[in-house]
């Protein structure tokens, strides 16, 4: 294995932390904002807190972790190192189905915003471009997102500031009480999946420049920067739409903007949500092709799909098959149905993250991290628990049928 072709080092901090913002302020807060409010009523702003919080743990252990181990794969090797090689397999297969699950979302929201009569066939092409694009090279990937994260932070600063401008807006609406506990926590799971990007930059691990010292320095950065244009972006909507206003819209800042008196700039609303979930299924189909390498090459996965370019130095087979896979799913599924799955085979991901730099010591913030990951996992709709826990199941299932053989 000591002459196994190796991903070349290109990121700096600078593209690792727009990377990690191009996979969290994406198409996710365009669509996860909704369905949380519908859960926690007048409690979002506290789920959203909830989220951020099992967030910053999971980033922490991950850049640790990432720091002691710079390979492609994330919490599959993290897991396989620590704690076994079930559990990296465990990590690695959730991170694939989760995510997987996730890039046909975002291909699907690109499609319903810029095209809603053909939103299908949109998702497909946006797959296969944006594969293309990946298969060129890790450095046009993070030229490609910082330019989509400009363009889309502009918007959403434009939806804040047109919102709070008004004269529409009653910032009494925006309030840190109401709705249960199971709400506010079902909300929290809901709206981590607009903030689980930030371990794109530990998958890249490999092609990042001085890892240890720059992995953990971009994680946090990605994350806090996230977590501010967030909370004002809640704050906005709620105190424009209100919070069933909010629960009920379909496309909410498109929504927010025309309640404020400003329905000239809807169709910018709506290009930025196209160009969002671009940018978020760029960064999504990195890390997935990144851990399925990492999968390969320990024979969980297919070993052709190990290959690394000779010219272009990326995986390309893995993101062949990730892209051919996610396209497919593009084609049949929904935008919202896969939102409560993906984000309980994340969780499950980042409890195994947490459990692993349990076994580092200081163990205080991977405890929180691990008990909130299973927290909000159970508290996610019954039927993405019951499909998430599932297909952990035969994920299990196939490990074990390949150990017998």
């Amino acid at each position: 294995m000591a002459d196994r072709p190796g991903l070349q080092r290109r990121l700096g901090t600078f593209d690792a932390v727009v990377i990690g913002l191009g996979s969290m302020i994406g198409a996710g807060i365009f669509v996860a904002l909704g369905p949380a409010a519908a859960a926690a009523g007048g409690g979002l702003l506290i789920g959203l807190g909830a989220a951020a919080v099992v967030a910053y743990c999971n980033a922490m252990s991950s850049a640790r972790l990432a720091a002691r181990y710079p390979q492609s794969g994330g919490t599959y090797v993290y897991g396989r190192e620590r704690l076994g090689e079930f559990w990296g397999y465990l990590a690695g297969w959730s991170f694939i189905v989760g995510k997987t699950a996730s890039c046909a979302a975002m291909a699907l929201t690109v499609g319903f915003y810029a095209w809603p009569a053909q939103a299908h066939a949109v998702a497909v092409g946006a797959v296969v471009g944006l594969t293309a694009v990946n298969y060129r090279g890790i450095q046009k990937s993070a030229l490609l997102t910082r330019l989509i994260v400009a363009t889309v932070l502009a918007v959403l600063a434009a939806v804040v500031v047109i919102g709070w401008c008004s004269g529409h807006a009653d910032a009494g609406l925006v309030r840190l009480t109401g709705g249960s506990v199971p709400g506010v926590l079902q909300a929290a799971g809901l709206l981590f999946f607009a903030f689980a990007g930030y371990a794109r930059i530990a998958t890249l691990g490999e092609e990042v420049r001085e890892p240890a010292r720059t992995i953990p320095r971009a994680i946090p950065i990605a994350l806090a920067l996230t977590l501010l244009v967030y909370t004002a972006l809640a704050a906005t909507l709620i105190a424009v739409l209100g919070t069933a206003g909010l629960a009920s819209a379909p496309a909410p800042l498109a929504d927010a903007v025309r309640a404020a008196g400003a329905p000239w700039f809807e169709p910018v609303v709506r290009a930025g949500a196209a160009v969002a979930a671009l940018g978020s299924l760029l960064s999504l189909i990195l890390g997935v092709s990144r851990t399925t390498l990492a999968m390969a090459r320990d024979r969980h996965l297919p070993a052709p799909l190990a290959a690394v370019h000779p010219r272009f130095a990326v995986p390309h087979r893995a993101e062949v098959a990730v892209g051919a896979l996610v396209a497919v799913l593009a084609a049949v599924s929904d935008v919202r149905g896969v939102i409560g799955f993906s984000s309980f085979a994340v969780l499950g991901y980042y409890a195994v993250a947490n459990a692993s730099a349990w076994t580092l010591g200081r163990r205080l913030i991977p405890a929180v991290g691990l008990v909130g990951c299973v927290v909000l996992a159970v508290a996610l709709p019954l039927a993405s628990v019951v499909v998430g826990a599932g297909l952990l199941a035969v994920g299990a299932l196939i490990y074990a049928g390949r150990r017998l053989r």
